[in-house]
């Protein structure tokens, strides 16, 4: 029955296929919510992960979503409301009875609770640190007065530690005693006796010493730690720079605060390429299937009526040559070729230099070997598809000036978007504003502008 509710019908074309909900199955959770049928419904539920149940909660409308947790009551694991959508997760615990939401963040770490609570309204964010005892109270509020998306608001308070002189037998009883350890940890970290972490020692080394092993000589020779107001995007990038599992975060005195360890450092690292691609299609960073209309309508809007400015800016540049499409028609036909050809070359450049300003990979010592070899790709594409359009305008429109004329403006486009495609993220980044945001509407504008000018101006000049 398990493998039944959890696996989806798998279609041999897609692998992939083997972690969407199974359909059959969300038709018979919902079946059991319209029965108001809880032995069916907590049947059906069980063999779900906390995750795919936050999916399902997501994926069905509110009305069902109300009645499914109004029926699983008392069930209702924590570790959902961590999964669940910004979006929606404010409403869901408004729907959680006071004593269920209380008994749902109790075995939730500290990290997890203060992403609960972060964005939630104040009377929301009381109801849930009242659910908490004293001591992990105070630790989620300390880590609240954080600044936003440092590593103070990602990192759990939750700390394995031992000091720097005890050896493996000590460390192991020392954890065998212990009632209260992280349900997941990978590193033992070393403190010195100010509290001041100096090394980590992964528990797999700690588990093959011998007792009278010393613990500073199973130190890991990569250690770094983490300052507790670094940016959440710098720390998801020194995990993945320099292959961590888990990093101590210390305070302006270097001492001990937390940890923060990879699942959460690859959250966020999953997140901001999320606010990249979202960010260049102009939708928001913070968009999503279960916002409403009006929400996802603000979010699109202005970026909507850029390009509306831009597409007005394209269409007085070609207003100016109002005469000469007047007098050759086959210019109104061919000039979206080389707009478009541009834009699409312009993204290309410009989707690359964006990912790798993210990742630090385009830095001063590169720039301009990424600058000239984006030309460059500008240029060879531009001149092999010069020959395409010229051989097309000569056999489509019987004269071979009209076929040298797009084929220069391809040339000429395709060689300026790949330069405006690296250097306006690059300009961008380099003024504080965010290239993933800003970038695509000002390509956009540099690739038709000069298309359209390109081959009308060249046009008027040879033909006319």
């Amino acid at each position: 029955m398990a493998e039944d509710s959890y696996q989806a019908e798998p279609d041999p074309e897609r692998e992939d296929d083997a972690y969407l909900l199974d359909r059959q199955a969300v038709a018979r959770i919902i079946y059991a919510v319209d029965i108001d049928d809880r032995d069916l419904l907590l049947k059906e539920l069980e063999p779900l992960h906390p995750a795919d149940i936050a999916d399902l909660l997501e994926q069905i409308n509110a009305f069902d979503r109300r009645r499914l947790i109004e029926l699983y009551g008392v069930e209702f694991d924590g570790d959902i409301l961590s999964e669940l959508d910004d979006s929606i997760r404010e409403e869901v615990i408004g729907l959680l009875n006071p004593e269920v939401l209380a008994d749902a963040v109790r075995d939730l770490e500290s990290d997890d609770v203060v992403d609960l609570v972060e964005d939630l309204e104040d009377q929301q964010q009381q109801a849930i640190l009242s659910a908490l005892e004293d001591g992990d109270r105070v630790a989620v509020q300390q880590s609240l007065t954080y600044p936003e998306y440092s590593a103070g608001r990602l990192m759990q308070r939750e700390v394995v530690m031992a000091p720097e002189h005890w050896n493996v037998g000590e460390a192991i009883d020392y954890l065998r005693n212990q009632e209260d350890l992280p349900d997941q940890f990978y590193h033992i970290i070393l403190v010195d006796p100010r509290l001041r972490p100096v090394g980590n020692v992964t528990l797999g080394k700690l588990m093959a010493a011998r007792r009278e092993v010393m613990l500073k000589d199973l130190v890991e020779e990569t250690f770094h730690t983490i300052p507790v107001t670094q940016d959440e995007g710098d720390v998801a990038y020194a995990f993945n720079q320099y292959h961590l599992i888990s990093a101590p975060v210390v305070d302006e005195n270097e001492r001990l605060v937390g940890v923060i360890t990879i699942d959460d450092a690859m959250v966020v690292l999953d997140e901001e390429h999320e606010e990249d691609i979202m960010r260049l299609a102009g939708v928001g960073d913070e968009s999503s299937l279960s916002d409403r209309v009006i929400d996802t309508t603000k979010r699109r809007f202005p970026w909507l009526a850029v390009n509306l400015v831009t597409a007005i800016l394209a269409s007085l540049v070609i207003a100016q040559f109002e005469a000469a499409i007047a007098q050759i028609v086959a210019l109104a036909v061919l000039m979206p070729i080389v707009a478009s050809m541009g834009g699409n070359a312009g993204t290309q450049s410009l989707t690359v230099a964006v990912r790798a300003i993210a990742t630090k990979d385009l830095t001063g010592s590169n720039v301009w070997r990424v600058i000239r070899r984006e030309v460059l790709v500008g240029l060879v594409n531009g001149l092999i598809f010069a020959v395409v359009m010229g051989v097309v305008g000569v056999f489509w429109f019987g004269g071979p000036e009209l076929g040298y004329v797009i084929a220069a403006a391809m040339v000429i486009n395709l060689v300026v978007a790949g330069l405006a495609g690296t250097v306006i993220p690059i300009i961008l980044d380099r003024i504080g504003v965010d290239p993933a945001l800003a970038s695509g509407a000002f390509v956009t504008t540099v690739t038709d502008v000069v298309g359209f000018f390109a081959f009308l101006g060249l046009a008027a000049m040879v033909l006319l």
